[in-house]
């Protein structure tokens, strides 16, 4: 009987601690299949979606993040700034859009956004894929006139705050605004899109 008890309490042992260094063997294979599946920095750079939190942008800043390899610029753009796009139609190459391969059909509209204060741009020029600096104040450096926006330092193209290039520029076109969606209303998704909304 004595014998019985310690062959069952071994048993009970031994099944336990087969159980568990199956649990943690099957642990172990499923972590790297799991990882497997998510995008790797060369898909992100190749295309993949890329998350943005729009949180923390102060109305008048901006953040780049970057997506194909490409920066891309989040702005918050203040009323003050969306008044202004309006003011100056008549010195734009394209004031109306049409060119519209540089946008989603769901930004053809004068803010070029979903949401009309946050403009998201790919930061390179359209001229020859040199990347503007922001100039986003009144003035910045430009001139008592200049309305705010980018300024492409290789070969002078100026573009506004919602990425229209000003006439007599080099760029032949707008800036690109790339697909995206929100997927909250302080997370963006650039790279995806369901026309726009999430």
């Amino acid at each position: 009987m004595a014998n019985q008890e310690v062959d069952q309490s071994k048993r009970k042992f031994l099944i336990a601690a087969t159980s568990v260094a199956g649990g943690v063997a099957a642990a172990a294979v499923a972590v790297p299949f799991v990882t497997s599946m998510m995008p790797s920095e060369r898909a992100k750079a190749a295309g993949a979606p890329v998350e943005a939190d729009i949180s923390k942008i102060e109305p008048g800043s901006m953040i780049t993040v970057e997506w194909r390899g490409k920066p891309v610029w989040i702005v918050n753009r203040s009323q003050a700034m969306l008044d202004a796009l309006a003011s100056h139609d008549d010195k734009l190459s394209d004031p109306k859009l049409e060119v519209t391969s540089q946008q989603p059909d769901y930004c053809v509209n004068p803010a070029r956004a979903i949401k009309s204060n946050i403009m998201v741009l790919v930061g390179i020029c359209t001229h020859l894929g040199c990347s503007p600096s922001p100039k986003l104040q009144t003035g910045a450096d430009m001139g008592a006139d200049w309305p705010g926006g980018f300024f492409c330092p290789c070969h002078g193209s100026k573009f506004d705050l919602a990425g229209r290039v000003f006439k007599g520029s080099p760029a032949p076109i707008n800036l690109v605004v790339p697909p995206h969606k929100y997927i909250s209303d302080s997370v963006v998704l650039i790279g995806a899109d369901d026309k726009g909304v999430a």
